[in-house]
């Protein structure tokens, strides 16, 4: 198997199993509607379809989609003041920047 299987791995297992860890520690009483709200902020990504073209393995996200800039990351870490489900939307979209910034950091593929 071959770096870019992990990597792909890593990033999908990020993006949808390490959610519900974070819920049910966190949320525990209402995990699944915060593993659900997590998952909601995947539309994050909607920004990619501005891009040419519109996935580039090689591409780091971060600083390159309007909604991955450095502003938006700091709106998402002002979100984490908040309560409710402005935090989960927080928490969210944060693991999702740091899953992505992983993908580019730590593999070179």
């Amino acid at each position: 198997m071959d770096c870019f299987f992990w990597k792909t791995l890593v990033h999908y297992f990020l993006h949808l199993v390490f959610p519900v860890f974070i819920a049910l520690v966190f949320f525990p009483k209402d995990w699944k509607k915060a593993y659900l709200i997590m998952l909601g902020t995947m539309l994050v990504d909607l920004d990619h379809l501005f891009a040419n073209p519109i996935f580039d393995p090689n591409r780091n996200s971060i600083g390159f989609h309007f909604l991955h800039s450095y502003y938006a990351i700091a709106v998402y870490f002002l979100l984490l003041f908040f309560k409710g489900n402005i935090k989960i939307i927080g928490i969210g979209l944060l693991l999702h920047m740091l899953t992505d910034i992983q993908d580019y950091q730590l593999w070179n593929c």
